[in-house]
């Protein structure tokens, strides 16, 4: 019997819960899966491999990839290996085998700190623009129309606007979460 090659996985993590996907990623290749991408709607894509205790780290750096090359060779200097971009994040993995103590991607903490408040600026806050700009003016319009059709465009918007407001709260709590744990330790 031919054992699987290759497996994918659906997996989703908020735009603030990168270190959560970190330690995905290392569990999976410490059990023999190494990660080769992620594609739309969280596929996980995998390829069997000898287990090898292998560290995962992800940066966002939306300037960082307006200058790829340097981009990627200053991490590839450090000995990181550049898998792939996904969702303004770049992917870096390092055998631990390979490296001199505990390294990480980012020097230190304020540099941490800094990609946390790019994660912020590029995507949370323009989340929250689009629902004060697009689904509360319409949520609004509607309660106050005279529309046969109101009463249902004006509860499917109510939903739709607590879903969102949910989500942005969520994300908003791991973004000070984060913040608050690294600015602690500095």
């Amino acid at each position: 019997m031919k054992m699987k090659e290759e497996k994918k996985e659906l997996r989703f993590f908020s735009i603030a819960a990168w270190k959560k996907e970190e330690a995905y990623l290392r569990m999976q290749h410490l059990t023999g899966w190494r990660f080769t991408g992620v594609t739309s709607a969280g596929v996980y894509h995998f390829k069997k491999c000898e287990p090898e205790d292998v560290i995962y780290q992800l940066d966002y750096n939306p300037d960082g990839l307006a200058h790829k090359d340097e981009y990627v060779e200053m991490f590839r200097d450090c000995g990181w290996e550049y898998l792939q971009d996904f969702a303004g994040y770049s992917y870096f993995r390092k055998p631990v085998s390979k490296m001199h103590g505990q390294e990480e991607i980012f020097c230190d903490d304020e540099s941490r700190l800094d990609m946390i408040e790019r994660v912020y600026r590029w995507r949370i806050l323009p989340l929250t623009l689009l629902f004060l700009a697009g689904l509360l003016p319409s949520l609004l319009f509607n309660i106050f129309s005279a529309s046969p059709y109101s009463e249902i465009f004006v509860f499917v918007l109510s939903v739709a606007c607590i879903i969102y407001a949910t989500v942005l709260c969520s994300l908003g709590y791991q973004y000070r979460k984060c913040r608050k744990n690294i600015k602690d330790t500095v």
